[in-house]
């Protein structure tokens, strides 16, 4: 059987699912919030960092890997998150919620200071060892994460596309969009070639998320 370029990440073994459930049954804390890369924490453990439009659910993912109701904050105001947001997960790893990019409702230079922060932040911090990028599979590919994604192949940094709301779409869209999804990460050098299908309502592909993320070192 031929697989699929950008194929639907399998479930890992036992045992690394069992790492993922592990690094986030323990302390899961919120650290900080930035505004400024002179107030990053120390590069002191690896990293990794969720980067989507404003509203794709990023805050409701976190929280769903982490299985705490409000450790990131949600809202239906795109745009609320106006900081590199850091949380701790154990002593091994830091999880980083980035500013929501694309349509804000904020002032015009309010939104280009968070944005400018979160290039510098992608382009610079060398803890980094992957970023997911998130994508409401309702919608697929908008111009925003083709934006995000040339950024990030610049700076070297590989990423991972992380499908959002699949509680949401009939087969029908999910596979158009896939498809759609799939073709937009050829033109990407940075990508991974798997993608992550979640629901943070339903819990699909939360274990697999966890697992991944545990891999990184």
């Amino acid at each position: 059987m031929t697989t699929l370029p950008f194929h639907i990440a399998e479930e890992p073994d036992a045992a690394e699912l069992e790492r993922g459930r592990k690094l986030f049954a323990g302390q899961v804390d919120f650290l900080k919030g930035v505004v400024a890369m002179s107030g990053l924490p120390p590069a002191d453990r690896p990293e990794v960092c969720f980067a989507g439009r404003s509203n794709v659910g990023k805050s409701s993912l976190i929280n769903a890997l982490t299985g705490r109701k409000a450790l990131a904050r949600t809202s239906n105001t795109p745009g609320r998150t106006q900081e590199i947001n850091y949380f701790t997960a154990g002593e091994s790893h830091y999880i980083v919620d980035l500013p929501g990019y694309g349509f804000a409702e904020a002032p015009v230079a309010v939104v280009e200071k968070w944005q400018r922060l979160l290039k510098d932040y992608l382009a610079g911090r060398p803890t980094l060892r992957r970023a997911f990028v998130l994508v409401d599979l309702r919608h697929g590919l908008k111009k925003p994460d083709t934006e995000i994604m040339g950024l990030l192949d610049r700076a070297a940094v590989t990423f991972q596309v992380v499908l959002t709301k699949a509680d949401k779409v009939n087969a029908a869209t999910r596979e158009k969009n896939l498809a759609q999804v799939r073709a937009g990460l050829a033109k990407h050098p940075a990508a991974f070639p798997e993608l992550v299908l979640t629901s943070s309502v339903t819990g699909e592909g939360i274990p697999t998320l966890r697992a991944i993320i545990a891999a990184q070192a």
